[in-house]
């Protein structure tokens, strides 16, 4: 059954239309009973989940206020930005969404590979850059001849505005954003592949009486590294709390007075149920361990070294001749 919804008027239209005949209620089980069939597009692959849109979704939050305040202090003016939404989609789709004439910064975010792209409505960016230029921050559309002071007026905004994603994504990745080019035509920018799928992060902006839209679009050769940092496990992790150094060292003093046992194997033997039910005092045993070869040394039950045997001060001993082959020599 589908997991829709109704409304306490559709219940009653619904409830109307069985009891006058107008709908069947055999027909509605026959199409329950049926099996429906979802097609699948292969040029929309969902490669996030919803837990790890819903993370990006939080983390752009963080950065939509970090652009509040800064645009507000910048431009003196009213500013809001806020989340409107977070998709993913193919490239192609989100190029054909945004105007044919539009604001669009590149960045660079290394150590992470790929690059980010900003689009910024014109008449958000015409209404910032009035501001910085003094006036009332009114917005004139004219993104199509832009001189080359505007141009760096504006890209010089959008670099300092976009080193908040620095802060907003400190929790995932400590990156380094650059601004990598400037266009004003989505046709000439090509960062992936038509089908490569995207996230699009999507702002709601004021400034002054002007409103638009700001989108950032992360390809998903960026996030790839980073994916496993968007689940709800990683966020509900608690900060491991760093020992101090005098604990180290107490905890380091414990382990070297801990005491272990060391075996020293003379030899061993296979022999039957039969013979060692028989044993008696005074049989001998032969061992596969040649009176020249050296001897396994255990620590606890792992094979460590290789000695001799000996005595020392009329008592047995054990002289160490070399760190068996396998074992672990740092763990001594």
């Amino acid at each position: 059954m589908s997991g829709e919804v109704l409304s306490q008027s559709e219940i009653d239209a619904l409830l109307s239309a069985l009891s006058t005949g107008e709908m069947d209620a055999d027909e509605l089980k026959k199409e329950q009973s049926e099996k429906k069939v979802k097609a699948y597009d292969f040029k929309r692959a969902l490669r996030f989940s919803k837990d790890q849109i819903r993370s990006l979704t939080r983390i752009h939050e963080n950065f939509a206020r970090l652009l509040t305040t800064f645009f507000s202090a910048q431009l003196r003016t009213f500013v809001q930005i806020s989340v409107a939404s977070a998709d993913q989609i193919p490239y192609e789709e989100f190029i054909r969404s945004i105007p044919k004439m539009t604001i669009l910064n590149v960045f660079e975010v290394p150590p992470l590979d790929g690059r980010i792209l900003m689009e910024i409505n014109p008449n958000v960016a015409y209404a910032m850059m009035d501001r910085l230029m003094g006036g009332r921050g009114s917005s004139i559309n004219k993104v199509d001849n832009l001189t080359e002071i505007e141009t760096k007026i504006m890209s010089a905004t959008f670099e300092r505005a976009f080193e908040n994603l620095r802060e907003a994504w400190s929790t995932i990745a400590d990156i380094d954003p650059l601004l990598a080019d400037f266009e004003v035509n989505p046709q000439f920018l090509q960062m992936v592949s038509p089908n490569e799928t995207v996230v699009v992060i999507s702002l709601n902006t004021t400034i002054g009486e002007t409103s638009g839209m700001i989108n950032i679009c992360i390809p998903h050769v960026v996030l790839e590294p980073i994916i496993p940092k968007l689940s709800v496990h990683y966020w509900m992790q608690t900060d491991k709390k760093e020992r101090e150094p005098e604990l180290i060292a107490k905890i380091e003093r414990n382990i070297h007075k801990a005491e272990v046992p060391i075996i020293c194997e003379l030899g061993s033997s296979n022999i039957d149920i039969q013979d060692f039910l028989s044993l008696d005092e005074g049989d001998v045993i032969e061992l596969t361990q040649a009176i020249d070869e050296p001897l396994v040394i255990k620590i606890g039950d792992i094979p460590k070294f290789l000695g001799q045997p000996g005595k020392m001060n009329k008592k047995l001993a054990i002289q160490i001749l070399e760190t068996e082959k396998g074992g672990d020599g740092d763990d001594e």
